[in-house]
């Protein structure tokens, strides 16, 4: 019982993260035959970077379910956000240091992907009444 009502959550959050991920490969193939290759590898690890830091939050928001679980759903999903914006940090620092990527189509698609956030609760309006 106390899994089957977390169980929306869960699905929106599984359709939210492959709404982000097919946003992204399809502005990375795009990048790549409009501008070049490297512009399309830069837009897929920008965009990447967001979709693992929302799948990580995902997976730590949703890992308890129930009232009596309160406050480890409390402290779970603070770890979440706090983990994923270390894994953001982490992983911009390495695509930054490590990689030659071009910065416009890293933060483009990354703002991109983060934007598909905000317009969520539009995506997802139920009308069931």
């Amino acid at each position: 019982m106390v899994a089957a009502l977390a169980r929306p959550g869960r699905e929106l959050a599984k359709q939210l993260l492959m709404i982000q991920a097919s946003v992204v490969a399809f502005m990375a193939a795009g990048m790549a035959i409009a501008v070049n290759a490297e512009w399309g590898f830069s837009a897929l690890i920008g965009g990447g970077i967001c979709v693992i830091a929302n799948a990580v939050f995902s997976g730590c928001a949703f890992m308890f379910s129930g009232a009596r679980a309160a406050k480890r759903i409390a402290a779970s999903f603070y770890t979440g956000e706090t983990l994923k914006i270390l894994i953001t940090v982490v992983l911009f620092s390495v695509a930054y240091m490590y990689m030659q990527v071009e910065l416009v189509p890293l933060k483009l698609t990354y703002l991109l992907a983060l934007g598909i956030n905000i317009f969520a609760p539009v995506l997802f309006i139920n009308n069931k009444k």
